[in-house]
C-alpha cells in the first residue's frame, strides 16, 4: 500500500507547506492554504533519479587534476578554505545566533554572483528579510532567492536553474519525505544533508550549508552531519563583540585549524589582514601581569597578549581562564610551585587572552607563567620581549615547531628580544634581535626577574 502524506498548498502562489498556518510564509496571503493528499514515496524517487549515473573505475585509470576553485572575494576566507571554494564541495558553517553567519554568506554569494549563478535558499527568513539585509550591506548583485523548506522542491528547482553555488540557510529547517519526524530532528537533518550532498557531488554545485549550534557550541543534529561534508567552519568570538574568528575544524581541500579574522561593521564583515595587531592591548602605560607570545594557527603565526591577575584569595581559591584550557593552567601553576619556588595555593589566578582568541597549543606555556609571575611579583616585563616554549612537568623548556617563523614574525612587529627553548635556538643570529635560549624554567625565571622593572608600591 502506497503511503500518503498531507501537504498544504497556497491558492495564490502555489507554495507548499508541511502544516497548516494562517498566513502563507511565501506570499503573506491569509487563509489561502488548501489541504492536499499526495503519495509519500513519489518524491523520494523523483528528486535524484534523473541526475548523471555513476560508474566504476580502476584506481590507476583515474586521471588526477588540480581542483578548480572559485574565490569568495575575501582573501582571509579563501585562506581558511585552502584557496577558495572547490567545485562540487559542501561547506558547513556553524556559530552562535547573531554572530554573522548569514551576513558572511550573503556577502560571499553576492561576489560570486557577478560571474556565476547563485541561489540563496532560506528556510528561516522570508525573501523580504533577506532583501532588507542585502540593502543594509550594500549588496548590488542580483542574487536568486528562494524561501522554501521542502527539500524535494528545492532540488527540483535547482536542477532547472543549475546554480554554481547554492546556500541552504539553515539545514535544521529543511524537511524531506524520507523522514516522518519534525524538521530539525536528528533523522531529518541526516536525510536532508545526505540528499543535498548527493545532489552537489553529481551536479558539481558548491553547497554552502548554515548550521545551528547547541548551548555547548557544537553543531546541532547528528554527528554524521560533519562527516558528510567536505569542510566545517566554526565562528568563534562573542556575538556582542567586534571581531569574529572563523576556524576550519575539518577541510578535505586544505589545512585544518586555519583561521580568518573579520571585524563586524555596519556594512557587514570586513577582513583583517594583520591579525597580530588586534590581539595586543592598546594601553600606553606599562603594567604588570602582561606577556606577549607567538602562537601558530595552522600556517599562520599570530602575536597575542596574555594577561594575568593574581590576588590573595578571600575564602575559596578561584582559577578563571578565558581563551585557555583550565587543566593546562592548573598544571602550569603546579610546575611553577615545584620548579620555580612560587606558590599560588592561597591566591586567585585570572588569565585572559586579549582579543577573544582561543589558545590550544603548548607553545604558550612559558609566556603564561611569565605573566603570572609578573603579577605576583608586581614587575613590568619590557614591551620589546617575546616569549614562547612548552614547559614540561619536570621543569624543562621543550622546543616548539616552526620556531624560526615565529621569531621572524616577532622581529617584523618590532620586538627586540626573545626567550625561547634552547633546542629552538637558530644557527644564525637575527640582525638587531637578541635571543635568550633557556633549558629549564628556573633559568628562564631568573633572567626575567633580573632584567624586569619592579613597580614601587
Amino acid at each position: 500500500m502506497i503511503k500518503t502524506k498531507l501537504e498544504f498548498i497556497c491558492n495564490k502562489c502555489n507554495a507548499s507547506h508541511l502544516k497548516w498556518v494562517g498566513q502563507c510564509t511565501n506570499c503573506k496571503s491569509w487563509n489561502s492554504l488548501t489541504e492536499l493528499t499526495v503519495p509519500k514515496n513519489k518524491s523520494k524517487i523523483s528528486s535524484l533519479d534523473d541526475l548523471q549515473s555513476s560508474k566504476i573505475q580502476n584506481l590507476f585509470s583515474v586521471k588526477t587534476k588540480n581542483k578548480s576553485r572559485i574565490t569568495t572575494g575575501s582573501k582571509e576566507l579563501d585562506r581558511t578554505l585552502g584557496g577558495g571554494l572547490v567545485k562540487g564541495s559542501i561547506v558547513l558553517i556553524g556559530g552562535s545566533p547573531g554572530i554573522g553567519k548569514s551576513t558572511l554568506i550573503l556577502q560571499t554569494v553576492a561576489f560570486i554572483n557577478r560571474k556565476d549563478k547563485t541561489l540563496y535558499v532560506s528556510g528561516e527568513e522570508s525573501i523580504e528579510q533577506i532583501t532588507e539585509r542585502a540593502i543594509r550591506l550594500g549588496v548590488n548583485s542580483d542574487i536568486l532567492l528562494l524561501s522554501e523548506t521542502y527539500l524535494e522542491k528545492i532540488i527540483e528547482l535547482a536542477k532547472k536553474i543549475k546554480p554554481k553555488v547554492m546556500v541552504i540557510d539553515s539545514i535544521q529547517t529543511m524537511a524531506t519525505d524520507l523522514s516522518d519526524s519534525a524538521p530539525g530532528s536528528t533523522s531529518q537533518v541526516r536525510d536532508c544533508a545526505a540528499q543535498f550532498t548527493q545532489f552537489a557531488k553529481k551536479t558539481n554545485c558548491i553547497l554552502l550549508m548554515i548550521g545551528h549550534v547547541t548551548k555547548d557550541g557544537a553543531l546541532a543534529g547528528p554527528r554524521i552531519l560533519e562527516h558528510m561534508v567536505d569542510t566545517v567552519l566554526y565562528f568563534e568570538g562573542d556575538p556582542s563583540g567586534r571581531y569574529r574568528v572563523i576556524r576550519a575544524v575539518k577541510n578535505r581541500f586544505g589545512t585544518i585549524n586555519e583561521i580568518s579574522i573579520f571585524a563586524m561593521q555596519e556594512n557587514g564583515l570586513k577582513q583583517i589582514t594583520n591579525p597580530s595587531a588586534i590581539f595586543l592591548s592598546n594601553q600606553n602605560k606599562p603594567s604588570s601581569g602582561s606577556m606577549i607570545t607567538v602562537i601558530r594557527e595552522a600556517t599562520r603565526p599570530i602575536i597575542i597578549e596574555i594577561q594575568a591577575l593574581v590576588d590573595h584569595a578571600s575564602e575559596h581559591v578561584k582559577r578563571v581562564c578565558l581563551g585557555l584550557d583550565y587543566n593546562r593552567l592548573t598544571m602550569q601553576l603546579a610546575v611553577l610551585h615545584k620548579h620555580g619556588g612560587i606558590a599560588t595555593y592561597n591566591k586567585d589566578v585570572f588569565i585572559n587572552i586579549v582579543g577573544g582568541i582561543k589558545v590550544n597549543e603548548t607553545a604558550s606555556d612559558l609566556s603564561i607563567i611569565f605573566a603570572i609571575v609578573s603579577s605576583i611579583k608586581n614587575i613590568i616585563i619590557p614591551k620589546t620581549w617575546i616569549v614562547f616554549g612548552e614547559v614540561g612537568l619536570t621543569g624543562e623548556i621543550r622546543p616548539v615547531y616552526n620556531a624560526l617563523e615565529r621569531l621572524k614574525e616577532a622581529k617584523k612587529h618590532g620586538f627586540k628580544l626573545a626567550i625561547i627553548p634552547y633546542a629552538n635556538k637558530p644557527k644564525k643570529d637575527l640582525k638587531d634581535f637578541k635571543i635568550i635560549a633557556v633549558e629549564d624554567l628556573y633559568q628562564a625565571l631568573q633572567y626575567m626577574l633580573k632584567n624586569s622593572i619592579t613597580i614601587k608600591k
